[in-house]
């Protein structure tokens, strides 16, 4: 029994739909476990320094140039200080924090045309609370040519 010649097969292109899975379930896998920010409960243009340490503190305390306070979506002096002391007693339930430099950092981001005597007295208020590592959000200062 003769059957021929074999017919020449095509080579097979390479399959790329595996890697194309692989990616989209990568891509998937970071959008499920990224941490996305809330917005900014209003626009702040912070004050120039010379310093350029960067802002990494989770909690954050705005002031804008009319001198409201906010935190998170808390809007107003007292309600935006509550909701930031209970937030802290909670990171601290969770974080040993025993000396002052192990407390997790409070980050003002005031606008650069509020109230300057604001400061001052919401550090107090803020110290009264036992919340002292705090820090002041600027922008970085660029040499005029």
């Amino acid at each position: 029994m003769d059957f021929g010649q074999p017919t020449p097969r095509k080579p097979r292109e390479e399959n790329v739909i595996p890697m194309i899975n692989v990616v989209f379930l990568l891509l998937i896998f970071f959008l499920m476990t990224a941490q996305i920010a809330p917005p900014d409960p209003f626009e702040v243009i912070p004050p120039t320094a010379s310093s350029d340490a960067p802002d990494d503190g989770a909690l954050t305390l705005y002031i804008n140039a009319e001198g409201v306070i906010a935190f998170r979506d808390t809007i107003g002096e007292t309600a935006a200080i509550d909701a930031l002391e209970l937030t802290y007693i909670d990171l601290c339930a969770d974080v040993i924090c025993t000396g002052p430099d192990a407390r997790p950092p409070l980050t003002i981001r005031a606008d650069a045309d509020a109230d300057a005597q604001l400061v001052p007295a919401l550090l107090k208020n803020l110290a009264a609370r036992e919340i002292t590592n705090v820090w002041l959000a600027t922008r970085v200062e660029t040499a005029q040519p």
